[in-house]
C-alpha cells in the first residue's frame, strides 16, 4: 500500500520525467490575488503565467500545491469531521502546460498515470466530459479504450471551467473512481450522483477560449492545461477506502489525538479527532505561512478553525491544551515534504498553546454566563441579541460559538438585535474618537478603518503581492480615482509594505495597474495601528477604487533595512552585557543607510568598550544562525526573558525574535526580544556590524 506521501513523491516523479519543472508549493496566503482570502487550488500561483502578465523559464510544470478553504466562496469548515471527504486544508496535486501540450497529452498522462503507474483498475473508471467537447471525447475512446457509457456529458455547471467573469476559461473532463456496490450513490449525472460510490478523484481543465465582458469568447492563440488531483481522495482510493481520515497520514494524526487525550479514536468521540486532525494540519500550516490569529480577515478565519478544534478537543474530555502537543506527529509526517513546517515548529507550537490557553479560559466564563442568560429565558426559543452582542464584547464570546452550544438546546440567536448592538458600540466609538487635538485630525482614518478594515501585511513573507484598492485619498480627502501627477495616499486591503512603527521607517517601491498606471510609493505609515496608507504621487496612468493593483517593495532597501533592524537587537544585547544591566533602549531610527539606537547609560562608553560591543556583534553575525519567530502574550515573553521595545504599543499577543547562540544562557539563545518589525532571516544577512559614533541624546541617555 502506498502511503500519501510516497504517491505524492510518484506523481511529482512521474511529471518531472514527461519534461515538467516540479515547482514547490504556492504560499497560503495568495500574493497575486486579493480577491482570494486563501490559495484554494493547484493553478492559484500560475494564476498570472495563464492570463499572460507572468512569464516563467518554463512551459512545463507540476506541484503539489497546499490549499485551505474554509472561508469565503470555498467554505467547508462546518462540514469537516461529518463527512468522508470534507477538508479546511488539503493538498492538490496538478500537472500545467502554459501553451505547449494540450488535450490529447493531457489526457494521455492522466491515463498512464493513474492506470500504470498508479496500477488502478481500468474497469473502475469512468470520466465526465463538457457536452460539446466531441474532441475530448474522441481521444478518451482512442487512448483509454473507453465504451460510450463510460464517457458522461455533462452541462457548463459541471464541466465548464471559468477563472472568473472575464479571462481564460474552457471545457473540462474529470476522472472517476467506483468504490463499488457496497457504497450507496450513482454515477455522475443521476440523481444519485452527490453519495460516496463514484467519487472524482482528477479533473483536467482545457483552457481555449478567452471570456469577454459582452458575453463573448474567443479562442486563445496558446490553449492551456490546468489539472487538479486532491491528494487525500487518490490515497483513499489507492488504500481502499472512500474515507479520507482512514488514510495513512489521517489516521496517524487521529491516533495521535486519541493517545493524547487517552480516548478512542473510533469511539462516541470519532468526529472530534477528525475535526482536530484536519484543523490541526490547515492551522499549523496557515501559521507557518505568516497568518496570526487575530479579530480581522484572515487571522479571524485561522481563529476559528482553531478554536473549533479547541472546542472538539474540550468534548473529547481534555482538561489542559491539546493542540500544541500534537504538532510534532504533523512534523514527521509532512515536514519533509514542506521544509517550512519544519522550520516553524516552535512558532506554531507556541501559537496553538497560547491561543488554547485564553480560549478555555474565554469559554469557561462564556459558557457559564450562556448559562445563566438561558435559565432567564425561561424556555423562549430565541436568545435576545443583546446578550450575544455582551459575551462578544465583554468576555471575547465569538457570535458563531453562541450559536452552536445553543444548537444543542434548541434555540437561536436574534441577530438582528446582535447587528443593531454591534452598530451602535461602533457609532459610540466614533462619538468618542471624535474629541479635540490632534484626535479630531485622525477622524478620516478611523471612518475609514471602520469601512475598509485592516491591512492584511504580507510584508514578513514577500516583497512583491498583489492587493486591491480600498482607499484612496488626496488632501486627506477621500476620493473615487486618482490622476496622473496628483499627490495621493492609498490603502490596500493587503501589502508587502510594511507601515513606519517600532523605529523601521516605511518601505518604499511601486504600485502598478494592469493597464498601465504606476505609482512610486515614497513612504508608507500606519494609521490607528492596523491600516498601511502608502504614500506617493502617481506619475502615470489613472486608479480607481477597486482596482487591483501590483505592489513591488524596493528590495535593495528593504533588506538593507532589516539588516539594521536586525543589528539593533544583538547590539542592545552587547551593550548590556558590557556595559550592565541597566541599559534599556529608549529610542531608534532603523533605515536602509544605518541604524541609531538611544540607551540609558550615565557618561559616554570608552574607545575599549565600543570595541567589545562591536566584537560580540560581529561574533554572533559569523554564526549565521537562523532567526527563529514565536507568538506569546507579553507578560509570558517578559517573564521567559525577552526584551520590550521603548515605547511600543503590545496588543494580547507579540511576536517574539530570538537571534543568535548562547550556550551560557538558560534558554541557549543570545538575544530574545519583542518586535513587530522585519528581520533577517540569518544572522549572518548582516554582514558586518561597526559603530560609527556614540554621543549625548539628553540627560543619562546615549
Amino acid at each position: 500500500m502506498d502511503g500519501l506521501n510516497e504517491i505524492r513523491r510518484k506523481y511529482l516523479e512521474f511529471f518531472r520525467a514527461q519534461g515538467h519543472e516540479v515547482v514547490p508549493s504556492g504560499p497560503l496566503v495568495p500574493n497575486n490575488d486579493p480577491t482570494l482570502l486563501f490559495t484554494n487550488a493547484g493553478m492559484v500561483p500560475f494564476k498570472n503565467v495563464f492570463t499572460g502578465q507572468e512569464t516563467r523559464p518554463y512551459s512545463r510544470a507540476a506541484s503539489s500545491q497546499k490549499c485551505v478553504r474554509a472561508g469565503g466562496k470555498h467554505n467547508d469548515l462546518d462540514n469537516v469531521g461529518y463527512t468522508a471527504r470534507h477538508h479546511t486544508f488539503f493538498e492538490m496535486l496538478g500537472n500545467f502546460s502554459f501553451g505547449d501540450y494540450y488535450k490529447e497529452e493531457a489526457i494521455k498522462f492522466a491515463w498512464d498515470l493513474i492506470t500504470k503507474e498508479f496500477a488502478l483498475p481500468e474497469s473502475r473508471l469512468m470520466v465526465t466530459i463538457y457536452e460539446d467537447d466531441d474532441e475530448a471525447h474522441g481521444l478518451w475512446k482512442k487512448i483509454a479504450g473507453l465504451e460510450d457509457s463510460r464517457i458522461v456529458r455533462l452541462g457548463a455547471k459541471s464541466n465548464f471551467w471559468q477563472m472568473g467573469d472575464t479571462g481564460p476559461c474552457g471545457p473540462n473532463s474529470e476522472i472517476f473512481y467506483d468504490h463499488g456496490e457496497k457504497i450507496p450513490g450513482g454515477p455522475p449525472g443521476s440523481p444519485d450522483e452527490d453519495g460516496d460510490r463514484f467519487i472524482e478523484i482528477w479533473n483536467l481543465v482545457f483552457m481555449q477560449y478567452e471570456q469577454h465582458e459582452d458575453g463573448s469568447r474567443t479562442r486563445l492563440p496558446k490553449p492551456s492545461i490546468d489539472t487538479g488531483m486532491g491528494l487525500e481522495r487518490m490515497a483513499a482510493v489507492m488504500q481502499g477506502t472512500y474515507d479520507n481520515y482512514a488514510t495513512d497520514l489521517m489516521r496517524s494524526l487521529i491516533v495521535a489525538s486519541a493517545e493524547a487525550s487517552k480516548s478512542d479514536p473510533d469511539g462516541s468521540h470519532a468526529v472530534s479527532h477528525r475535526v482536530i486532525a484536519d484543523h490541526l494540519r490547515s492551522s499549523s500550516f496557515l501559521i507557518a505561512d505568516g497568518v496570526m490569529p487575530s479579530n480581522e480577515g484572515r487571522g479571524y478565519v485561522l481563529r476559528r478553525i482553531m478554536r473549533r478544534a479547541m472546542r472538539h478537543a474540550q468534548l473529547v474530555g481534555v482538561s489542559e491544551p491539546l493542540m500544541w502537543r500534537l504538532v510534532p506527529a504533523l512534523v514527521r509526517q509532512m515536514g519533509d515534504a514542506y521544509p517550512e513546517l519544519r522550520r516553524a515548529e516552535a512558532l506554531v507550537t507556541e501559537t496553538l498553546k497560547l491561543e488554547e490557553t485564553r480560549f478555555r479560559e474565554t469559554l469557561t466564563r462564556g459558557l457559564k454566563l450562556l448559562d445563566e442568560e438561558v435559565e432567564k429565558q425561561q424556555g423562549k426559543g430565541v436568545l435576545p441579541g443583546e446578550v450575544a452582542f455582551k459575551l462578544y464584547d465583554t468576555y471575547g464570546f465569538p457570535l458563531d460559538l453562541t450559536q452552536d452550544a445553543l444548537r444543542a438546546r434548541g434555540m437561536s440567536v436574534d441577530q438582528t438585535g446582535f447587528d443593531a448592538a454591534m452598530a451602535k458600540q461602533r457609532q459610540d466609538a466614533r462619538a468618542a474618537w471624535a474629541g479635540s487635538g490632534e484626535k479630531a485630525t485622525e477622524a478620516v482614518w478611523f471612518e475609514l478603518r471602520e469601512k475598509v478594515g485592516a491591512t492584511e501585511f504580507l510584508g514578513y513573507e514577500t516583497e512583491v503581492a498583489e492587493g486591491k484598492i480600498v482607499a484612496l485619498l488626496v488632501d486627506g480627502a477621500p476620493v473615487d480615482a486618482v490622476e496622473a501627477g496628483t499627490e495621493a495616499a492609498i490603502v490596500t486591503n493587503q501589502t508587502p509594505f510594511y507601515g513606519e512603527s517600532g523605529g523601521q521607517i516605511g518601505d518604499t517601491g511601486v504600485i502598478f495597474s494592469a493597464d498601465g498606471a504606476e505609482f512610486p510609493v515614497i513612504d508608507t505609515v500606519k494609521k490607528l495601528g492596523d491600516m498601511h496608507v502608502h504614500i506617493g504621487k502617481l506619475s502615470r496612468g489613472r486608479l480607481r477604487l477597486g482596482d487591483i493593483v501590483e505592489m513591488k517593495v524596493d528590495k535593495a532597501l528593504r533588506d538593507a533595512t532589516r539588516a539594521n533592524h536586525s543589528a539593533t537587537h544583538l547590539l542592545h544585547e552587547a551593550l548590556r552585557r558590557v556595559l550592565g544591566a541597566h541599559v534599556t533602549q529608549k529610542g531608534s531610527m532603523v533605515g536602509p543607510e544605518r541604524l541609531r539606537f538611544d540607551f540609558s547609560h550615565p557618561k559616554p562608553m570608552t574607545a575599549e568598550e565600543i570595541t567589545e560591543v562591536e566584537t560580540i556583534v560581529n561574533g554572533v553575525i559569523r554564526q549565521n544562525v537562523e532567526v527563529s519567530t514565536r507568538l506569546m502574550t507579553p507578560d509570558d515573553a517578559i517573564a521567559a526573558g525577552a526584551l520590550a521595545l521603548f515605547g511600543e504599543k503590545y496588543g494580547d499577543e507579540v511576536r517574539v525574535l530570538a537571534m543568535g547562540r548562547d550556550e551560557d544562557n538558560a534558554n541557549g539563545t543570545y538575544s530574545v526580544e519583542l518586535c513587530g518589525g522585519t528581520h533577517v532571516r540569518r544572522v549572518g544577512d548582516i554582514a558586518i556590524f561597526k559603530i560609527v559614533s556614540e554621543s549625548a541624546v539628553a540627560s543619562g541617555i546615549r
